[in-house]
């Protein structure tokens, strides 16, 4: 649907009552969700260029369109349990046509396994970004899903995951646990209320085998 003036020019993905995505078509840079656009500046961290990215969880295809506006000729791979999902996202608010975006149907972990195996071991970005309700599925907060994930990802490839949490951040704790004992170094980025657990809200992990560039933090 069209939304107010205060959020500029777009479009909401509404899914069971809750807003998922927002989707400005007219500029991709356009980041109006605050966890996606904390996902933006990390991605701008990355070397310049075309990357290779896998997301997993689709949305409105959010950070796809801003990776094809802002690296043109990336290569990207997307999967998604919910199809008629991205079928009504595709129909309403298409991706550009120049987007090297391959969309793939199912399980995000199941997905991961039938990659290119090519890409295994290549990825510039792998980002996570998975819910069912309001929790991501367990099977997708384990070590053994983390390693999966990280074999991807090149030797400094990035892995950036949506964890949702609220007072205490009891979930966010153990996900950074688990995710920093497959990938070493781990930054986390979140309003600062989120982050000192007062209030419900998204944080963003950024993780790599590597160390991640830190100095453009505030």
């Amino acid at each position: 649907s069209d939304l107010p003036s205060e959020f500029g020019s777009g479009y909401e993905v509404i899914v069971d009552g809750t807003p998922q995505s927002h989707v400005d078509l007219a500029d991709p840079t356009n980041l109006v969700f605050e966890y996606v656009a904390r996902m933006g500046a990390v991605i701008d961290q990355l070397p310049e260029g075309p990357i290779s990215a896998v997301h997993l969880g689709a949305g409105g295809l959010t950070i796809p369109r801003y990776i094809a506006h802002t690296r043109p000729g990336s290569r990207q791979q997307v999967v998604e349990l919910e199809q008629p999902l991205v079928e009504l996202v595709r129909e309403n608010l298409p991706l550009p046509r120049d987007a090297q975006v391959k969309l793939r149907y199912g399980d995000a972990r199941e997905g991961l396994t039938r990659m290119p195996p090519a890409l295994r071991g290549s990825a510039d970005l792998l980002v996570s970004d998975v819910y069912s309700g309001a929790q991501t599925p367990a099977h997708l907060t384990s070590v053994e899903f983390y390693r999966e994930a990280a074999a991807m990802l090149s030797p400094t490839g990035v892995l950036l995951v949506n964890v949702a949490d609220g007072s205490g951040l009891q979930f966010a704790r153990r996900q950074a646990a688990t995710v920093q004992h497959v990938l070493p170094h781990l930054a986390i980025l979140a309003e600062v209320q989120v982050l000192k657990g007062r209030r419900f809200g998204n944080l963003v992990f950024a993780a790599s085998a590597t160390p991640l560039p830190t100095e453009w933090l505030p």
